[in-house]
C-alpha cells in the first residue's frame, strides 16, 4: 500500500512540474509579444431537434501575429511539407477561457491544462456539415466545421489511421514520434487502395460519418486532416488525445484511449452500427473483438488490413487468434483495400463495380 502511495504520489508530482513548465512557457510567450490563438479541429455532433448536442475539439496555443489565418498555419510557419515538431513546441495556453458560438448562442468553457477544447453542449444543427465560431480571450475568432450526424442514421465507419490508411513502416515504440516530430506531411504515404473502398462504401449510405481513432496526439490534427484530404479519403472527425503526465499516471495510455472513444461512441449514437478499421498489429484485432463482444448490436463488421511481412516485424507482430472471434459479427482480413472491397461486396456492404463499357 506505502508503494501504490508513493508512485502515486511522484505521479501527481510529474503532472504538477509539466503545470509549472506550461505556465513558465507562457509567461515567457507573452512577454515576446505572442497571442493567445485558437487552433480548430473537426467536430461532430448529434442532429436532434430534441436531444441534438456537439461534441467541439480545439487547442489553445500562443503564436506570433500573423504566423496564423483563420487558426491555420500560414506558410511560413508551419506549411504543407514542414516538419511536424513545429507543432509540439508552440506555447499553450492552459485553461483559457474561450467563447464558442453555435447557431447564434453563445457557450463559455476552458481549455483544459494542456491546451485543449474537449467538450460537449446542447445545441439544435441539421444534418450535414456546419461551422462553429471559437474566440479565446485576447484572441480572434476562428471557424470550426461540425459533422452533425442525422437521428435516424444507422451506419457508419471508425478507421484506425497508422498501419491501416498511412503506411508508416516503423516500430511501434518510435511510431508517434516520427510521424509527430520528424515525418513530413507530404512524405506519408496513403495505404494503397483504401481510400477507394472507403468513398465506395459510403457511397450509396448518404450522410454516413466517418470517424479517424487514433493513438496520435492533438498536436498532429490539421497535418493529418491535410494529408486525408489530399489522399481522398472521406472527410471527417479525428478523435486524437494528448501526451504527457496526468494526475494518476506518467503517461495517457493510448489502448485506453481508443477503448474509451469506442464506448462513447456506442453511448452518443445508440441507434448507429459501425464498419471498424483496423490492422493487424497488436492491438486493433483485440480491441475491435472486445468492443464486438460487449456491444454487439452496434457492429456491422470488422475489417483488418493485413500488414506485409516487414510491416508486422516492425508492429510487434500479428494478433491471428482474435480474427472471427465474434459469433454475429464477420471479419475482413485482407492486405489492402481493393482486395478488402471485394470481401466486403461478398458481404453485401459494396456494390459491385460495373464492368468496363456496361
Amino acid at each position: 500500500m506505502v508503494k501504490d502511495l508513493s508512485v502515486e504520489h511522484a505521479r501527481h508530482i510529474a503532472a504538477r512540474f509539466e503545470d509549472r513548465v506550461y505556465e513558465l512557457r507562457a509567461k515567457r510567450a507573452r512577454e515576446r509579444g505572442l497571442i493567445p490563438t485558437i487552433l480548430p479541429y473537426t467536430g461532430y455532433g448529434l442532429a436532434d431537434p430534441d436531444t441534438g448536442w456537439v461534441r467541439i475539439f480545439a487547442r489553445a496555443v500562443l503564436a506570433k501575429p500573423g504566423a496564423f489565418d483563420a487558426g491555420r498555419h500560414r506558410a511560413k510557419v508551419v506549411a504543407d511539407g514542414v516538419r511536424g515538431w513545429r507543432n509540439f513546441i508552440s506555447p499553450i495556453v492552459p485553461n483559457g477561457h474561450v467563447l464558442v458560438r453555435i447557431n447564434g448562442e453563445d457557450f463559455e468553457m476552458r481549455a483544459d491544462r494542456g491546451g485543449v477544447i474537449d467538450a460537449k453542449v446542447a445545441a439544435t444543427l441539421s444534418p450535414g456539415w456546419h461551422e462553429i465560431t471559437l474566440t479565446i480571450e485576447g484572441g480572434s475568432p476562428v471557424n470550426a466545421p461540425v459533422l452533425m450526424v442525422d437521428a435516424a442514421q444507422e451506419f457508419g465507419v471508425l478507421s484506425d489511421v497508422d498501419d491501416t490508411v498511412v503506411v508508416t513502416a516503423l516500430p511501434r515504440p518510435l511510431l508517434a514520434a516520427w510521424n509527430s516530430f520528424v515525418l513530413s506531411e507530404h512524405a506519408r504515404l496513403a495505404t494503397p487502395g483504401m481510400a477507394v473502398m472507403m468513398e465506395r462504401l459510403l457511397r450509396n449510405k448518404p450522410g454516413a460519418p466517418t470517424f479517424y481513432l487514433s493513438t496520435g496526439a492533438w498536436n498532429v490534427a490539421q497535418t493529418l486532416t491535410r494529408f486525408l484530404s489530399r489522399n481522398l479519403y472521406p472527410q471527417g472527425p479525428l478523435l486524437l488525445t494528448d501526451w504527457g503526465p496526468t494526475e494518476r499516471r506518467w503517461f495517457r495510455s493510448g489502448m485506453q484511449h481508443k477503448a474509451d472513444q469506442l464506448r462513447r461512441i456506442a453511448t452518443e449514437f445508440p441507434h448507429m452500427k459501425w464498419l471498424l478499421i483496423g490492422d493487424d498489429g497488436q492491438h486493433d484485432p483485440y480491441l475491435y473483438a472486445e468492443f464486438a463482444r460487449r456491444y454487439p448490436e452496434h457492429v456491422a463488421a470488422i475489417v483488418i488490413r493485413q500488414l506485409t511481412p516487414s510491416e508486422a516485424v516492425l508492429a510487434g507482430g500479428r494478433s491471428h487468434g482474435i480474427l472471427n472471434s465474434t459469433p454475429g459479427v464477420p471479419w475482413v482480413y485482407e492486405p489492402d483495400g481493393a482486395r478488402i472491397a471485394e470481401q466486403l461486396t461478398e458481404l453485401g456492404f459494396l456494390e459491385a463495380d460495373p464492368l468496363p463499357g456496361k
